[in-house]
């Protein structure tokens, strides 16, 4: 083992520049992968248009209708058997890797989950994708390092690059995909997987605007800004939409406890692709994603009672859309409701101070309802503010942004509620250390990847809080696995070779090196004692 943990210290101790450029290309591999996957969405929502269209008519075009309909429900079950990873919007699964708990199979989940996702969101289910992105991202940064012979501490870098080059090239927002892999999946600062990610989500952003060209995804033009003397109507809409927040987040845990029950993934499936006959009739226009209605809310389009019913049926379908384990993210969807949220705050609003809050402001809500709802249910705040501000493309909203992220932010946490992700990852992983095997979760590199992986050395990063448990405290004090070491210890810029009696200050950023297998434990044993600050 001493042999294993000198080639990971020295491997790491070169790779400080290389993994830039190892990061730009993982970048361009992720930034063709998720623009294969926008492309076949453009033209999928396209075709159910116009195939919905004409099947009003009845006939043949109904009876094609019905047929599309049923092969994107065969498409979807078809890549959930083949690769039951690529279920679901992806990051969960991204985040159980990174902390050691899963093994996927690189090339059947990155191509099932374009497949999937096509077929699914195609077929009209309320599904985004970014979460998606994010996954098939991860998957291009785990084969350049699969095919390259990477180490496994390497290996972790460069899937958090392509997942956050995957959700640049999905929004257009480079700057977002930087922050995403810092605040929610790596949980902490590195340079290396700053730069290394920064310049992934660069090259798959230049990849994007080359093929989708230089507009914001949502290209809002605010008529206007909201007067400071208003910005009290923001922290009201924060408090609304966290709430609003742990809502979304406890029915999508109650409604995937009642997938459950169902042990069938292809039968579960059926459930949200026949909700789709009667919704392209009454109400087509909560199909797909919906990126189009956060403008249509933005420019007016909907009085106070169509956007009260567009989102509790938005909100219901896209639940139960995700909750039955499809291909497909909610991502977008989120955005979609928290626009919607956004706008019908603004109308209530308007209604209660009547010539006191103009009209024209509903575009600004509806920005901030995308932030607030997003800060609420992700529990990302930052990356919900840098977000839209990058999708949108404006930045003297940049203050009205932030209040209603904080919030929001707030509200959902003194509710505790738990973020979306951790809830997911948390059902991911009492499902893998299931005694019957993974319930069908895991691909075949699951079941045997990784036992084998199992030994393999990772390094893991961490900053000691100041006030934190082990403050003051010696090192031999952690409660840390066998075989796991403190192999490094920063403090002001100067790298300490530390022992059992070193004792670690409020400012020290650690290197510990332990087996894959004891990944997941060490990193929590770290959260508790270095980041938790003491009573």
């Amino acid at each position: 083992m001493e042999g294993e943990t000198g080639k990971t210290l020295i491997r790491v101790k070169k790779y400080q520049y290389e993994i830039i450029l190892e990061g730009i290309l993982v970048g361009a591999c992720a930034g063709v992968a998720v623009s294969l996957l926008r492309i076949g969405l453009i033209k999928a929502e396209t075709l159910r248009n116009i195939v919905i269209g004409r099947a009003y008519g009845g006939g043949t075009d109904l009876l094609v209708a019905i047929a599309a309909l049923v092969l994107c429900w065969g498409g979807a079950a078809l890549a959930l058997k083949i690769a039951p990873l690529c279920g679901g919007s992806g990051i969960p699964q991204v985040k159980a890797e990174l902390l050691g708990r899963v093994s996927q199979d690189w090339k059947k989940v990155l191509i099932c989950k374009i497949f999937g996702c096509l077929a699914a969101i195609g077929g009209g289910l309320s599904l985004g994708r970014e979460g998606p992105s994010i996954q098939i991202g991860a998957m291009a940064g785990k084969g350049v390092s699969r095919i390259s012979g990477k180490l496994k501490t390497e290996e972790k870098i460069l899937m958090t690059c392509g997942a956050g080059a995957g959700l640049s090239c999905a929004f257009g927002a480079p700057l977002a995909g930087v922050i995403f892999a810092l605040e929610e999946l790596h949980k902490s600062f590195s340079t290396e997987v700053l730069l290394s990610t920064m310049a992934a989500s660069v090259t798959s952003n230049f990849i994007s605007s080359e093929i989708f060209g230089m507009s914001p995804v949502f290209d809002l033009k605010l008529s206007s800004y909201l007067p400071l003397k208003y910005y009290w109507i923001i922290i009201i809409a924060g408090v609304f939409l966290g709430a609003f927040g742990v809502v979304y987040n406890k029915t999508t845990e109650f409604v995937q406890n009642l997938y459950d029950k169902i042990k069938m993934p292809a039968v579960r499936l059926i459930i949200p692709f026949m909700l789709v006959v009667p919704l392209a009739v009454i109400y087509p226009d909560v199909l797909g994603s919906g990126s189009e209605l956060v403008k249509r809310t933005a420019y007016g389009e909907f009085i106070l009672g169509a956007l009260a019913v567009l989102l509790v049926v938005k909100f219901a379908f896209s639940v139960i859309s995700f909750g039955s384990g499809s291909p497909g993210g909610i991502f977008l969807p989120l955005l979609v409701m928290g626009g919607v949220s956004g706008g019908l705050v603004a109308a209530v609003t308007g209604r209660l101070i009547s010539g006191t809050l103009d009209s024209w402001y509903l575009d600004n809500f509806v920005m901030l309802g995308m932030v607030g709802f997003f800060s609420a249910v992700v529990r990302a705040p930052i990356t919900g503010v840098i977000l839209i501000t990058e999708m949108v493309g404006d930045f003297k909203s940049f203050l009205a942004l932030c209040i209603v992220a904080l919030a929001s932010y707030i509200t959902a946490e003194l509710l505790r509620g738990e973020p979306i992700y951790d809830q997911l990852l948390a059902r991911l992983l009492r499902k893998s250390d299931s005694p019957k095997g993974t319930e069908g979760i895991a691909d075949a590199e699951g079941a045997s990847g990784a036992d084998s992986e199992a030994f393999e050395k990772v390094l893991v990063d961490s900053d000691v809080y100041i006030g934190c448990l082990m403050d003051g405290k010696k090192i031999e004090t952690m409660d840390l696995p066998a075989g796991t070491l403190i192999v490094s210890v920063l403090r002001q810029g100067v790298e300490i070779t530390p022992n059992g009696s070193t004792r670690l200050r409020g400012g020290d950023k650690i290197t510990v090196i332990c087996d894959q297998r004891n990944l997941y434990t060490v990193m929590r044993e770290l959260d508790r004692v270095l980041k938790t600050v003491a009573s």
